[in-house]
């Protein structure tokens, strides 16, 4: 079966893309990516994507990206790749274009790169049991609210938890717990959902405002407030939230049990509330 992609403008098998030698994203990892997950064909907060995408492009200074036609993208992807019936996620990517090696942005400026491919959604863990995860030393760049190509931290980071028999790595820095290395960080502690305030330090996560706007509809307190690494291994629960991942209970920490070693009963509860969401699409 093939595949069909989008690349700079056209719709065409994936086995007949090229990217040059000299795209800025292959020399200098110089783009941004974006991933929206759809339920059903149908895609979930695609205009929170698109926001998030449009703010990659504007700190980027990426110019030239017409976007008017990209829902129309996706959702073409997923029905010429039958993933309409299922649980699926379109990848986007975008670069500074191709152009000779050098540091500054290139004079007169490129077209921009532009991919796009939709494929079966792929999880880690089962959150009807939870999962395991690693605290890791923060060793990124100071612009973490750009969803920059340049990931090499995050895949170190979750290299070591694999290697450590967990499914993710939460990234602390100044004795902070930001986020994990694909994913968005949430503490319960005394009873209040907390999570760290959006800054250049972590990603805006679509489904960590996803989060807490059921968690205000819900009437459960939630907070953005900085969750200290020497508060989790008290904490009642800890959990994950992202595209692919949903809600996710934390069920160990660093080789300990997290409050009884299982899903937590707020936890549980805010991973119903986001599928009865999800359901919404699926009917």
């Amino acid at each position: 079966m093939t595949t069909t992609v989008y690349f700079n403008g056209a719709f065409i098998d994936k086995a007949r893309v090229h990217i040059s030698p000299d795209d800025r994203g292959f020399l200098l990892a110089d783009g941004i990516y974006e991933v929206v997950r759809s339920y059903a064909g149908r895609l979930f907060e695609f205009d929170a994507h698109l926001a998030r995408l449009r703010h990659g492009l504007r700190a980027l200074r990426i110019d030239g990206v017409d976007l008017g036609d990209i829902e129309r993208v996706f959702r073409h992807l997923i029905e010429r790749n039958g993933l309409a019936a299922q649980d699926a996620m379109v990848y986007l990517q975008i670069t500074r274009g191709a152009a000779p090696r050098v540091h500054a942005f290139p004079q007169p400026p490129v077209s921009p790169t532009l991919y796009v491919e939709a494929k079966p959604i792929v999880t880690r863990g089962d959150a009807r049991v939870g999962i395991g995860v690693i605290t890791v030393p923060d060793i990124r760049w100071a612009r973490c609210d750009i969803k920059s190509i340049a990931i090499l931290a995050n895949c170190l980071a979750n290299q070591r938890a694999q290697e450590a028999g967990a499914v993710e790595a939460i990234m602390v820095r100044d004795g902070v717990a930001l986020e994990g290395s694909a994913t968005s960080f949430f503490a319960i502690i005394d009873g209040e959902v907390r999570t760290a305030p959006a800054s250049n330090y972590i990603l805006r996560s679509v489904t960590r405002g996803v989060v807490l706007r059921l968690c205000a509809e819900a009437g459960i307190a939630a907070r953005e407030t900085s969750v200290f690494a020497h508060e989790l291994p008290d904490a009642d629960e800890l959990f994950l939230a992202g595209t692919t991942s949903e809600v996710m209970p934390i069920v160990q920490l660093d080789g300990q049990p997290v409050g009884t070693g299982k899903p937590g009963p707020m936890t549980t509860r805010l991973a119903a509330l986001f599928r009865e969401l999800t359901d919404t699409l699926r009917d």
